[in-house]
């Protein structure tokens, strides 16, 4: 799983069937200093997160599982949470002063 922020929405008019009824967001992933990391990605939403909220995003093979469907969804990523507090710690291992 990886921390997220939501940067935009996407709308498509026509999609696979799977999918018709997935809300998607665009997503930008954030480093441990909560900094952008990495590339923009696209993400179906399943707990209704809006613009600018930082986000908890599950990739892979659980994404696909994420909507407990009998088939598995063409997703390559989906939001599971919204963060409402976040505490990161000092003296985390391995980090430089």
């Amino acid at each position: 799983m990886l921390l997220a922020k939501v940067i935009g929405n996407v709308w498509s008019t026509k999609k696979k069937d799977a999918i018709s009824a997935l809300r998607l967001l665009v997503i930008q992933p954030l480093g441990k200093n909560l900094k952008p990391d990495g590339n923009v990605l696209v993400a179906a939403d399943e707990v209704g997160a809006g613009f600018g909220e930082l986000v908890i995003v599950t990739q892979g093979s659980p994404a696909m599982q994420a909507f407990n469907k009998t088939d598995l969804i063409p997703v390559d990523a989906v939001v599971v949470g919204i963060v409402d507090n976040l505490e990161i710690a000092d003296d985390v291992a391995g980090k430089k002063k």
